[in-house]
């Protein structure tokens, strides 16, 4: 959406909706690999959506109200912790970074089935993580980084303020038969160059989360933990990237 096709439609047309408080919201970037053959899993979103319809992107989606009180058998690292207790909106608090956190993991289920974390007894009753008890695995938000966050512009109707994270397969529980269960969110779910997914059907802001992906794990391939990490957000109609510390 930094500069989308939709967004210079509805400039053009005076149909921009203002006074739209962001979303919080998180985005799992999932890499398998080694040094110069990474690959990221991506899915097509289905076309009935009104955000993004048909477009190829990462496994994401807002936050939940039970997010932040749902329990981890690994937390996030201190570094990670930080960088985004000191850049998040709003009161920074522990518990709104770990629903950042369990956002990610929790929509990578929900859209994918690979269950992120480590296996053991789950005591967690609620439906959203009802997979991760039946299959004892407790989520783990030990291997997240914090790889940008972007905060869609005024304009559309939908806003978010997304933070991508990024992490190796090596923190995956568990894989559904046959590698993935699409849902009805995300379909044709695969492996990806970030250089192809980028000559393909995705959005502007997508391919430039796949650049920020492909220069970190150019320089960083064991994704270490405190790293700053850029933030995109509209400023005077022009988006800005600064960096988080």
């Amino acid at each position: 959406m930094i500069n989308s096709p939709q967004r210079r439609d509805m400039r053009r047309h005076g149909k921009l909706t203002t006074g739209i408080r962001p979303r919080n919201a998180a985005t799992l970037v999932l890499v398998d690999g080694r040094p110069g053959d990474f690959r990221v899993l991506m899915g097509k979103r289905h076309h009935s959506l009104k955000f993004m319809p048909g477009a190829l992107v990462f496994p994401g989606g807002s936050v939940d109200r039970s997010d932040g009180s749902i329990p981890a058998g690994t937390g996030l690292t201190r570094q990670t912790e930080q960088i985004i207790m000191r850049n998040m909106r709003g009161k920074p608090t522990s518990r709104a970074a770990h629903a950042l956190g369990m956002a990610a993991i929790r929509e990578l289920s929900e859209e994918t089935g690979i269950l992120l974390g480590k296996s053991g007894e789950n005591p967690v009753t609620h439906p959203d993580w009802r997979e991760f008890a039946d299959r004892s695995v407790m989520p783990s938000l030990g291997g997240l980084r914090v790889l940008s966050r972007a905060i869609t512009p005024p304009g559309p109707p939908r806003r978010f303020d997304t933070w991508f994270f990024i992490c190796h397969i090596g923190e995956i529980a568990h894989v559904p038969a046959g590698g993935f269960r699409p849902s009805g969110e995300l379909e044709g779910l695969q492996w990806i160059r970030p250089e192809e997914a980028i000559a393909s059907d995705t959005r502007e802001i997508t391919r430039v989360m796949l650049v920020e992906a492909m220069n970190r794990l150019d320089r960083d391939p064991d994704l270490t933990a405190g790293l700053s990490a850029p933030f995109y957000q509209s400023v005077r109609n022009r988006f800005e990237k600064v960096q988080m510390t």
